[in-house]
């Protein structure tokens, strides 16, 4: 059993601090929330369940948190993968099944996840108290060389790009870089976007500037940097990332699975069918053709989420007394509550239901079909 070892050193005044493991506690390091990535273990995937997805300029979230964006003239697929280092057993995998080796000035790709700005509030951005953070995560790649990313804010003026390098193809490194808070621009701390984290995979000229300086422009990765995106068959792994206050990487912050799901269920909430007649929520019959019905979620979502469905109406049915009636079209008509804790979905058919009894929104004899809620930033 591994044993917590506890030391007591003599800082510069002469006085004692502890430490703990090697490392000095500080007030921040201490902290509950020290990582400020949600999912960075890639654990959790509620919307493919370890299926790869085709990049998109629109955006993608191969895992829970993680987006990633792809707007070049090749393709990328990304997903949960299982290959990952001692004390993970998760990570993201990039891959390229269309190479693009000559990238115009504003193409890209690139992973990054957004961070609220309730979650960032103390970091003080954009003021004389800006704090310093560091960034660590472990990285593998077939490519080996510099690659880049980028630290934004929401309005994309104030970027700080940085660079890393893998120096061995297809094995693990760990990484980690410090960043001197920025003292200028905006940095919301409201719901919105507080903070972009962003990975380039593959950058044009307009995105990509000098590394290790705050810039007041559009950047996600640095001049020069290795573009994953113009090698076929290129791989790039990434997990275990941290970003947290100070100056010094601590180890990873792990949280219990339970924990870091109602984490990511603030912004993406997913139901599926799990038997032919899976029970969604409950409600009542207004008249003969309609009904709400109810469903509540796991957790506050950051916003009134919307809604997303197989888009197709006879995956679904509701059950009255009356027997079950398939829906007329999906997706739902839907209310949505002032509080975001709480979702009623107004469903037709084409008769059947009594006014005043229950009913119940199920799959129609089908494990194809589910519900997922998005209040992503």
């Amino acid at each position: 059993m591994s044993q917590l070892k506890v030391n007591s050193v003599v800082d510069a005044s002469g006085g004692n601090t502890s430490t703990i493991n090697s490392m000095t506690p500080t007030a921040d390091s201490l902290q509950g929330f020290r990582n400020r990535l949600i999912n960075s273990d890639m654990r959790i995937d509620q919307r493919n369940a370890g299926a790869a997805v085709t990049l998109s300029s629109s955006g993608v979230f191969p895992v829970d948190r993680f987006q990633c964006d792809e707007d070049t003239d090749g393709v990328m697929t990304g997903q949960q993968s299982t290959t990952a280092p001692t004390g993970f057993i998760n990570s993201l995998l990039i891959t390229t099944t269309t190479a693009d080796a000559s990238l115009g000035a504003t193409q890209y790709a690139a992973v990054l996840q957004k961070i609220e700005g309730t979650n960032v509030s103390d970091l003080g951005w954009g003021t004389a108290n800006a704090k310093t953070v560091t960034l660590s995560f472990w990285v593998r790649s077939s490519l080996t060389g510099t690659f880049g990313g980028a630290l934004a804010n929401s309005a994309w003026n104030r970027s700080y790009p940085f660079t890393y390098s893998i120096s061995a193809a297809n094995t693990w490194e760990q990484k980690s870089i410090t960043i001197a808070g920025d003292t200028s621009g905006t940095w919301l701390t409201t719901t919105g976007i507080g903070l972009r984290l962003i990975f380039g995979l593959g950058v044009g000229s307009t995105y990509s500037g000098t590394a290790n300086a705050w810039a007041g422009s559009t950047l996600f990765s640095t001049t020069g940097a290795v573009s994953v995106i113009g090698t076929l068959n290129a791989t790039w792994y990434i997990t275990g990332a941290q970003l947290e206050v100070g100056s010094v990487a601590t180890p990873f912050e792990r949280r219990d699975y339970g924990r870091e799901l109602i984490m990511c269920q603030r912004y993406c909430y997913a139901v599926y069918a799990n038997d032919n007649y899976t029970r969604y929520g409950i409600g009542d019959c207004d008249q003969s053709t309609s009904t709400q019905i109810l469903i509540p979620l796991p957790t506050v979502m950051r916003a009134v989420p919307t809604i997303n469905t197989t888009g197709t109406a006879s995956n679904y049915a509701i059950y009255s007394a009356g027997g079950i009636t398939a829906l007329n079209a999906v997706p739902f008509a839907q209310t949505i509550t002032a509080t975001p804790n709480c979702v009623f979905l107004g469903a037709t058919v084409a008769s059947g239901l009594t006014a005043g009894r229950a009913s119940q929104l199920i799959s129609n004899n089908n494990t194809t079909s589910y519900l997922k809620f998005f209040a992503e930033l």
